[in-house]
This record gives C-alpha cells, sequence and structure tokens, in this order.
C-alpha cells in the first residue's frame, strides 16, 4: 500500500532533514551571548538568536524544540554559542541551563559600593537600585540587620551567577552567607565584652581598614577596644575616607587636616563611639580580632610605611613615635 506523501511520519522526516542541513558547516566565529530571562518563550528565544546571528531560522528552532520536547524546559541564564551551531546542541545546553557562570568577589574589606559597581560591570545591574536595595526596611529586617544599610553584614566571598539575577538576588547570596557563617560562640564571646553583633562588625570593619598585616589585626582591636571604653574619640582616618564616599561615591585619595573636620556621622575624630555602620565587610579574622583583643593598654598606633604599625600607651610615647617615623626631632 503506498504511504501518503503528507502522513505525520512523513512530514517529521521531511523536517528531520531540513533541520539537519540547516545545522551543517559547524559552528563558527567569536562566541555570542543570549540572555534568557526567566519565564521566556520559545519563540522570544529563537528571535534572539536569529537577531544575534547565531541561527537563522527562528521557526525551525521552535520545530526542533517541540519534536525534542524541551519547549517547556528551557532555562533563564546567560549562554554563549557560535554561528552554526546545531540547533538539537542549542537546546540541549538551553534544557540544561549550561549558562555562563559569571563570578563576583567581594574582597575582605570591601564596601557595599564595591559590590554594587561589580553588579553593575558583571550583571548589568545599576548600581543605585542595588545602593538603594541595601537601605530596604524589609531587606533589613529580614536579615535581622540593625541600622540604615546592610553594610558590614555581606561575607566576603565569591559568588557565581547566571547573569539574569536582580539586586535582591545579588545581597540575598552574600547577607545569607554571612548570616550562616556567624558562629555560636562568636555571640557568647560579645556577650562576655558586653558587644552586641552591631558593635562587634562596625569595631572589625574599621580593623580590617587599619590593618595592613593579618597578624597586627588583635593589637589594633585591642586600642580601639580601650578607646572606646575610656570614651575616647576612635579617630580612624577610614571612617573619614567612608564618609566621603557615603557623601560623594569616592574616596580621597589621600586626606589633609581640613577632612579631619569633615561634617559627618561617620567621622570618629568629631563624634565618639562607634560610626553609624560598619566602613566595609570585614573578614572572620577581623572579627575574631575584636573578640580577642591583644591583651594590652595601647591607645595610639601610627604607620610606619612598611604596612605595620608603632603602639603606644601615651600621647608623649605616640608623639615620639611620630618623630621616629618620620625622620624628624
Amino acid at each position: 500500500m503506498a504511504r501518503d506523501a503528507h502522513s505525520p511520519v512523513r512530514r517529521l522526516a521531511t523536517l528531520a532533514l531540513l533541520l539537519g542541513i540547516a545545522a551543517c558547516g559547524g559552528p563558527s566565529g567569536e562566541a555570542i551571548r543570549i540572555t534568557v530571562p526567566a519565564g521566556s518563550s520559545l519563540r522570544s528565544v529563537g528571535d534572539s538568536l536569529v537577531a544575534r546571528g547565531v541561527l537563522d531560522n527562528a521557526q525551525l528552532f521552535r520545530l526542533r524544540a517541540r519534536m525534542q520536547g524541551v519547549d517547556r524546559r528551557l532555562q533563564p541564564g546567560l549562554y554563549e554559542f557560535r554561528r552554526g551551531t546545531p540547533i538539537a546542541d542549542i537546546l540541549g545546553v538551553l534544557a540544561r541551563g549550561e549558562s555562563v557562570k559569571l563570578k563576583i568577589t567581594l574582597p575582605e574589606g570591601a564596601t557595599l559600593f564595591d559590590l554594587a559597581h561589580r553588579g553593575e560591570s558583571i550583571l548589568g545591574i545599576p548600581a543605585d537600585s542595588m545602593l538603594r536595595l541595601a537601605r530596604d526596611s524589609a531587606l533589613r529586617s529580614e536579615f535581622n540587620v540593625p541600622g540604615p544599610t546592610v553594610e558590614g553584614w555581606l561575607l566576603p566571598t565569591t559568588f557565581e551567577f547566571t547573569g539574569v539575577e536582580s539586586a535582591r538576588d545579588v545581597l540575598t547570596a552574600f547577607l545569607t552567607a554571612r548570616r550562616d557563617r556567624w558562629p555560636s560562640d562568636w555571640k557568647v564571646r560579645a556577650d562576655a565584652a558586653d558587644l552586641d553583633r552591631h558593635e562587634v562588625v562596625v569595631l572589625a570593619s574599621i580593623v580590617e581598614a587599619e590593618a595592613m598585616r593579618a597578624d597586627e589585626m588583635p593589637h589594633i582591636a585591642a586600642v580601639y577596644r580601650n578607646r572606646l571604653r575610656l570614651g575616647m574619640a576612635l579617630q580612624a582616618d577610614p571612617t573619614i575616607q567612608y564618609a566621603y564616599l557615603v557623601d560623594s561615591g569616592a574616596r580621597k585619595p589621600r586626606l589633609y587636616n581640613k577632612d579631619y573636620a569633615y561634617t559627618s556621622p561617620f567621622n570618629t575624630y568629631l563624634h565618639p563611639g562607634l560610626p553609624p555602620t560598619a566602613i566595609g565587610n570585614p573578614s572572620d579574622a577581623a572579627i575574631e580580632a575584636v573578640l580577642s583583643p591583644a591583651p594590652v593598654r595601647d591607645l595610639y598606633f601610627v604607620a610606619k610605611g612598611d604596612g605595620s604599625h608603632v603602639f603606644a600607651r601615651t600621647y608623649d610615647e605616640h608623639l615620639a613615635n611620630i618623630r621616629r617615623v618620620r625622620g624628624t626631632r
């Protein structure tokens, strides 16, 4: 019995042949990036592939997707393909979610502003949107963050993203990591030192900003804890730098005498006690230093220029150290 030329089997065979012909030639050229947002339709993905020059025919793409049964299994993400990549291979990658992995690293001591700019340059998330969200009361409440911003509560680490994340996705990743990495003994030791979590994080962020060497962190932490105990102003230069960052979006490359009078709640030369928030996101080592400071009574230190500091208990000793460091009498 003769077969119907228009039977379903014949039509599928014809389509398969056409799809195979469309894929001939093999991949070539530079990788082309295609963003597939969550909830994208098969049509929109096919149109994007054609618009970017990966494929020539969006209809064949849709037909093959339905034949392979992956039309409802496309995963969101940022993908890379070369022109001439077989449609079956493209669909397999999209269905398995084999997207480009984009890494964002928050270094120890880096600020929320640093993360916002990385999010913009790597993921295309406007920095302003992340900075606004960092002040969102609902987000701060979700992670039990005191103060007006989540600064200080982001774990310095590296995360991989797919390229379709939102500002909330990024902040949540770093906030969750810090929340999950807060050992129970830190609370016990903070309580014993009569410090709450906010005070620990703020102090640790200042220690992180001042210390160029990890082995000096406990000594620097001791100086600041001694000053707090005596009611002395912390007089930490990094807090002034952070004040400029908050107000203008950029640190000053160098502080001059006039800057020590800069009007800001972050200026610890003008305002005794801790600044309103952390001035960066401290490492575990900085937090440990605050919880276990060196057993010293020093109140002053001056940088030597090689990354280390000279410490002193009295102001006269401190002045002598400054003269010695600077080579003056």
